[in-house]
C-alpha cells in the first residue's frame, strides 16, 4: 500500500485541528487594541505556540514519508496513535488559555506535547523496522533534537508545578529548536540521487 492515502488523511486531520483551534479563539467585544489584548491576547499566544507545533509535525511527517513510499497496517495504527495526541491540542490549548496558565492545565498541555513526541517516535520506529527501513536509519543517524525535546518537555512539566508560566519556557524552546529547518532528509535524498547515476554508469561500463 502506498503512503499517499495515509498522508492525505493526516493532512486533513491536521487542517481540521488548526481550524478548531482558531475557531476557539475569543472574539473581542470592543474595537480597540486594549480589547484585543484583554480578550484574545493570551489565546493568540497559546494558539501560535500550538500552531507552530502542528506545523512542525506536518513538516516532519512529510519528510518521513518521503523515505517510506509504502505502508502496512502497523504503520497505519502508529500514524493514528500520533494523530490522537495531536487531535488533543485544541482541548489542551483552550484549557491552558481559559485557565490563564494555571498549574494543572499547563502540566496537561506538557503531557500532550510529550505524548505527541512519543507518538512520532513510535511511528518512526515502526517504519524503521519494516523492509526498507535502513534508509530512515541512514537519514536520521543522529537525532539530537529528538532526544533533547522530551527532556525539555519533562523539564517544563516539572517547572509547571513550581511556577506555571515558567513551565511554558521549555515548550517554547522546543518549538524554536524545531523551527530551524532540518536538512537531513533533503541531503540524504540528494546524495542518493547523485550516487545512483554513478552506480549505473559503473555497471554499464565494463572497463571500470
Amino acid at each position: 500500500m502506498t503512503s499517499g492515502r495515509l498522508e492525505a488523511f493526516s493532512d486533513g486531520v491536521l487542517a481540521i485541528i488548526i481550524t478548531v483551534m482558531v475557531l476557539g479563539l475569543a472574539v473581542p467585544k470592543g474595537g480597540t487594541w486594549a480589547d484585543l489584548v484583554h480578550t484574545s491576547g493570551l489565546g493568540l499566544l497559546t494558539y501560535l505556540l500550538s500552531f507552530v507545533y502542528i506545523g512542525i509535525y506536518w513538516n516532519n511527517h512529510h519528510h518521513l514519508f518521503q523515505l517510506r513510499p509504502a505502508v502496512d497496517g502497523m504503520v497505519l495504527w502508529a500514524n493514528l496513535h500520533l494523530l490522537f495526541w495531536l487531535s488533543l491540542y485544541p482541548f489542551t490549548t483552550a484549557w491552558l488559555t481559559e485557565s490563564h496558565v494555571a498549574q494543572v492545565p499547563t502540566v496537561v498541555y506538557g503531557l500532550n506535547l510529550l505524548g505527541a513526541a512519543i507518538g512520532y517516535w513510535i511511528l518512526q520506529q515502526t517504519i524503521t523496522r519494516r523492509p526498507g527501513g535502513e534508509r530512515i536509519r541512514a537519514a536520521f543517524a543522529r537525532d539530537v533534537k529528538g532526544v533533547v525535546s522530551p527532556l525539555l518537555y519533562l523539564a517544563g512539566i516539572g517547572l509547571a508545578f513550581v511556577v506555571p508560566w515558567l513551565g511554558l519556557v521549555p515548550f517554547v524552546i522546543v518549538a524554536v529548536i524545531w523551527l530551524v529547518p532540518d536538512r537531513r532528509v533533503e541531503r540524504f535524498l540528494s546524495a542518493e540521487h547523485v550516487s545512483s547515476p554513478a552506480s549505473e554508469t559503473d555497471e554499464e561500463d565494463p572497463t571500470l
